[in-house]
């Protein structure tokens, strides 16, 4: 068992509230075009132009109001009434502006891990949005590094636990999206720590790899010192 040195963390939904804002803007969403479409044809309609845009967009609050107003348009017929388009922008405006909300026990575990490894935070999104949360929430100077990345591949983890650690077999990937944090973490070599949250985007489910010895589940953050310990003590007693 390699010795467990650096330790990344997912940022939305992990560190911080995310998901629950984007939730917000859809039911707003969906009552301003309440007239032209029920409201569960708006969710499959919207997710479905999620889905299709995140190879131009990307992750993150101006893919998801892109593909708004693209929806707008298309359940309207090329109708959609300009106040309804500059209701949604200023929607999206809004997500930006959102202060930072902490989940539980999230500043309390970063502290106590950052005096013992080398911890990195790696996360998808707008650069400039992910930037301005992780200033605000105050956890920026306990990180000695921040990858903002397009995607998340087993590529990914490979590269940045060998760039900021020792590679990914003395590495931990913390997070809440299992097809983002866990599964290809597990598979570039390193551990994949899931810690669920009540609100996940449906792209990001995926089936937890529970055969695999590297793959552990937690109900929150608070737990994850006694784990990483746990760890620890096995490859010191190897």
């Amino acid at each position: 068992m390699h010795a467990l040195t650096t330790i990344g963390f997912d940022a939305d939904d992990t560190l911080w509230q995310n998901e629950r804002f984007f939730r917000i803007t859809q039911e707003r969403f969906k009552a301003l075009l309440a007239e032209y479409a029920g409201p569960d044809h708006l969710d499959e309609r919207l997710l479905a132009a999620e889905r299709r845009n995140l190879g131009h967009y990307g992750f993150g609050i101006k893919g998801f109001t892109l593909s708004m107003i693209e929806t707008a348009i298309e359940v309207t017929e090329d109708r959609v009434p300009a106040a309804v388009i500059r209701e949604i922008m200023e929607a999206g405006r809004e997500m930006l502006r959102h202060p930072i909300e902490l989940l539980p026990r999230a500043a309390e575990a970063v502290a106590a891990l950052a005096p013992h490894y080398r911890l990195v935070l790696i996360t998808k999104g707008d650069l400039l949005d992910q930037e301005r949360k992780l200033a605000q929430s105050g956890l920026g100077d306990m990180f000695d590094a921040v990858e903002i990345v397009s995607d998340k591949t087993p590529e990914t983890y490979m590269r940045a636990f060998s760039v900021h650690g020792g590679g990914p077999a003395h590495a931990m990937m913390v997070g809440n999206s299992l097809r983002s944090d866990i599964v290809p973490a597990i598979r570039a070599g390193a551990w994949g720590v899931f810690v669920p949250h009540d609100l996940t985007w449906e792209v990001e489910h995926d089936t937890a790899p529970e055969s695999e010895p590297r793959f552990r589940q937690l109900g929150d953050l608070g737990e994850l010192p006694d784990l990483v310990r746990e760890i620890r003590r096995a490859a010191d007693s190897i």
